[in-house]
């Protein structure tokens, strides 16, 4: 899956399921600051991905995804990892 069309799922998905406002969708944005995910909204992402992305997302994997860039690196990570 490209990377485009990883990052254009992932915007749809929080518009829709978690209920991001289209406009403060930004790579920039902190997740919790900016667009004001909490914890049970995590709860919900962590099913979205899994139920989309068709993998399982780990708390411990995410202490240092802060803002919607971290958010699509470590998603895209996970589709598409790095071949050695």
């Amino acid at each position: 899956m490209q990377n485009e069309a990883i990052i254009a799922k992932i915007n749809q998905l929080l518009i829709d399921e978690i209920e991001i406002e289209e406009n403060q969708i930004n790579p920039s944005a902190n997740l919790k600051k900016d667009l004001g995910i909490d914890s049970l909204d995590f709860v919900d992402l962590f099913v979205i991905i899994d139920n989309n992305f068709g993998f399982k997302m780990k708390a411990e994997e995410m202490a240092d995804v802060k803002t919607l860039q971290d958010f699509y690196t470590y998603v895209i990570h996970r589709i598409n990892p790095i071949q050695p």
